[in-house]
């Protein structure tokens, strides 16, 4: 955090230097992200990101949406499609309307399609079966994404009972887990902790974590299967569910 001299802030270990949430994933040579935070360009040049296919959005807030003039490059040449709830397609379509549906083949402008997607439907998009589902950020309402048998749901404080059928079987579970207190929305690591164990998957990673976690210290507080992810980290699944980072 800017002006902070915590001990996570002034930590020397790489793992609690943080960029905002994010997440590639490839298969058979496509890669679509989930969201593009302020960091976006930082991100991509630190992956040697050279291509893009699709962007899945969760929710229209900055730290996941305002890196999206960045994709200029990666769209510079065909138009590159944008998933979304309602209401973050419509934010995108409003606050960036000089880069979606614009005319220009060859310009300086982002070349971006919007698409709404439905909840709980599932969507191949790219090769990959992108089921999104139900989330609440607060009183806001956003998505989380299944693909095959992981699950990305960052920024949520509260997960509706009809979205936990479709969460069943996971390999992965990317979840939400903010700071030790309580926070209007987002859960903090000891809701995490009891949703994880509720959601069931075989491995869960906490993201969306704040400078009042530190990698090392708070890693002691999580049961045998649950861990903090950390900027670079990369798995991969089994070939039926594809590659992820």
């Amino acid at each position: 955090m800017i002006g902070c001299t915590c001990s996570t802030c002034r930590s020397k270990d790489p793992r609690d230097k943080r960029l905002r949430s994010s997440l590639l994933l490839e298969k058979d040579g496509k890669r679509i992200i989930i969201d593009t935070g302020p960091e976006f360009r930082l991100q991509a040049l630190r992956v040697g990101l050279d291509s893009l296919d699709a962007i899945l959005y969760t929710h229209a807030h900055a730290d996941h949406l305002n890196g999206i003039d960045d994709i200029r490059p990666l769209s510079r040449y065909h138009v590159l499609p944008l998933y979304g709830n309602e209401t973050t397609i419509a934010q995108i379509r409003y606050r960036f309307s000089y880069a979606v549906d614009n005319a220009e083949k060859y310009g300086a402008l982002p070349h971006l399609q919007t698409h709404v997607l439905r909840p709980y439907e599932i969507c191949n998009i790219c090769g990959f079966p992108v089921q999104p589902v139900v989330l609440f950020h607060g009183n806001i309402e956003d998505f989380g994404y299944r693909i095959g048998k992981m699950a990305y749901l960052t920024d949520c404080s509260r997960i509706p009972p009809e979205t936990y059928p479709y969460l069943h079987d996971l390999d992965l579970l990317v979840l939400d887990a903010l700071q030790h207190h309580d926070h209007p929305t987002h859960f903090n690591i000891f809701q995490a902790i009891e949703e994880a164990r509720k959601i069931g998957a075989r491995q869960t990673l906490f993201t969306h974590i704040s400078h009042g976690l530190m990698h090392g210290r708070d890693s002691v507080l999580l049961p045998r299967n649950m861990a903090f992810a950390y900027d670079m980290l990369s798995l991969e699944l089994s070939e039926e569910d594809g590659e992820h980072e």
